[in-house]
């Protein structure tokens, strides 16, 4: 049960029957029309916009118009007050009995409360990470990998149909640094002894490459010229690089459906489904020939002081035209990008989205206008920018590592602090803000630590279930009966204002499925710990409010009920971020 779109239709009801008795327009436009919580919970439950986003097209005034509404809110038999606020806002205040009919739903559907229905919309392509595989990942990456695999469960809760995909960038200049690079540790491998120069990849995770070529090829590649041994060599490093991400984003609970090659555009079967999106857009009039003027404040490597091919960028919202042929007929990067977001198209995903490095800020708008233009506008790319991550500890930054030769490695992050502490603090800051990452801080057993902060609430839940049974042996604390216990006995502020909190939670829910925010839940459920947490520490002093009552055997069914639905909202949140709920804390 949706609290939020239940008034909301309510709401929708009641200007049907003003318009129906000729009081209002008929016809008016409900699209920016929201209910929502009140910002002070002495104001009410929900409050409305309706009357100040109607007024000026029913012809009136907002305050007449939240009079209106007032009046034929005022008949709901679940609203208790209905009240004009400020220049025309409309407060509700509901009966108690709406929100113990949400705790009953949060108790028997466990946790798929606030599991949305599967949606009608069109499939959603989530492509995340897509580091490039010339090395380990960085925190960095780490940061975008948690940020896309979140928003991915989030979007299958709310119920849209998710894919989640992984671009390999196979086919650049920098694959082949890798490979030579790999190269100089199959010689190593063969006893040479070799100097790492400048411009090649020093880190020593391409020794194990080295060691495989040097086991398939003995030293046949040696007597090789490059053009003969740059082929197959890059072609082992990328496997071994990938193999090895791939064990990286494992033990960080990411697994994409899809791995796309880059270097499979230019040669799937022989399709070469760049020149195919070129060709198409010169069929349709969007690229011509002409020159560029040089980027200002940033670099750009696709561009070329000469005549060349532009995709009119301009016409879908880009700054500049954008070039498709390098000088020597070779395709821009851009063109490549514009050829894997069509095939996203063919494949079936209308809906994009990308989640890249704060770097890429600047290329955003020319991939945009790009799907706009190969999609003939049935496509749509939003693009989330995920900023750096600091890494301190005790707030030192934290030095280098000597496994990738100048960076910390994602997985080196993962093996101190576990999966759990990364995945929840990648999501329990803003994607668009930069995050310090303390790897001290994220173990510490404290309410400043906000994943135990979450999790310890969960297991505090669970041992009120182990009270219980102490307690009581005979009770029977599934769901179903639970959910037949007397939960108006719950009166108290602070079990009604966390009731509340799980009624807002499919609301939550659907926000940042909508929005793309999956700092939504993450926030959510810490708000929803700490309000527990205060509770059980108010029941220490007023045993009337302990969770389990020896002397009071329905009293304790209805907190158990209760206690039932904040686990399993908590665990729902932690599931849908990836972080284990566990039923201890040692």
């Amino acid at each position: 049960m949706n609290l939020f779109e239940t008034y909301s239709a309510r709401v929708a009801a009641a200007i049907a029957a003003l318009a129906e008795r000729g009081a209002l327009p008929a016809g008016l436009d409900l699209g920016r029309v929201v209910v929502e919580p009140t910002k002070d919970p002495a104001h009410g439950d929900l409050a409305t916009n309706a009357a100040m986003v109607l007024a000026k097209e029913a012809g009136t005034n907002p305050r007449a118009l939240a009079a209106l509404l007032v009046e034929q809110l005022g008949k709901d038999a679940e609203i208790v007050k209905a009240e004009i606020a400020g220049p025309g806002f409309i407060n509700l205040t509901l009966q108690p009995s709406v929100f113990t009919a949400i705790l009953k739903d949060a108790v028997e559907r466990g946790l798929d409360y606030g599991r949305g229905a599967p949606k009608p919309h069109p499939r959603v392509n989530v492509e995340y990470v897509s580091a490039n595989p010339t090395g380990p990942m960085h925190v960095g990456h780490g940061r975008g990998a948690v940020f896309g695999d979140a928003l991915a469960n989030i979007l299958a809760f709310a119920g849209h149909d998710v894919t989640r995909e992984y671009y390999i960038n196979d086919a650049g200049a920098q694959v082949d640094v890798l490979a030579r690079s790999a190269f100089l540790r199959y010689r190593e491998a063969l006893g040479e002894t070799i100097t790492i120069p400048e411009g090649l990849y020093p880190g020593d995770y391409l020794v194990s490459v080295g060691n495989t070529l040097a086991k398939a090829h003995g030293d046949a590649l040696l007597a090789k010229p490059e053009s003969e041994w740059l082929p197959l060599v890059r072609a082992a490093a990328i496997d071994g690089m990938m193999a090895m991400i791939r064990d990286d984003l494992a033990a960080l609970g990411v697994v994409h459906q899809v791995f796309f090659s880059e270097r499979s555009l230019q040669n799937d079967g022989g399709v070469d489904a760049v020149a195919e999106t070129i060709a198409d857009l010169r069929a349709r009039d969007l690229i011509y020939q002409g020159r560029l003027p040089p980027p200002k404040g940033q670099k750009d490597e696709d561009w070329e002081d000469r005549e060349q091919a532009l995709f009119r960028a301009t016409q879908f919202g880009d700054d500049v035209d954008r070039p498709l042929l390098k000088s020597d007929g070779s395709y821009t990067y851009f063109a490549n990008d514009i050829a894997y977001h069509r095939s996203k198209f063919t494949r079936g995903f209308p809906q994009m989205i990308d989640v890249w490095g704060a770097d890429h800020g600047g290329y955003v708008k020319r991939m945009q206008a790009a799907v706009k233009a190969v999609t003939a506008g049935q496509g749509a790319l939003d693009v989330k920018l995920c900023q750096l991550v600091k890494l301190l500890r005790n707030g030192e930054p934290v030095k280098m590592s000597k496994r990738s030769g100048d960076f910390v490695t994602l997985r080196e992050v993962i093996d101190e602090v576990g999966r759990d502490a990364v995945r929840f603090m990648m999501i329990f800051r803003k994607n668009d803000a930069t995050l310090d990452f303390d790897l001290a801080k994220v173990v510490e057993q404290s309410k400043d630590n906000p994943v135990f902060y979450v999790q310890y609430a969960h297991a505090r839940c669970a041992s009120i279930f182990r009270q219980a049974r102490e307690a009581y042996p005979d009770l029977d604390v599934s769901p179903a009966a639970l959910a037949q216990a007397d939960l108006a006995r719950l009166t108290d502020e602070s079990e009604v204002g966390i009731v509340k909190l799980i009624a807002a939670y499919p609301r939550i829910i659907e926000g940042a499925a909508t929005a793309h925010e999956p700092h939504r839940v993450a926030f959510f459920v810490h708000e929803l710990a700490s309000a527990f947490h205060s509770l059980w520490n108010k029941g220490k002093d007023s045993p009337q409010l302990r969770f389990v009552n020896q002397t009071d055997r329905e009293s304790t069914v209805a907190r158990l009920a209760f206690v039932h639905a904040v686990r399993s909202v908590l665990a729902s949140g932690l599931a849908v971020a990836g972080v284990a709920a566990p039923e201890e804390m040692r």
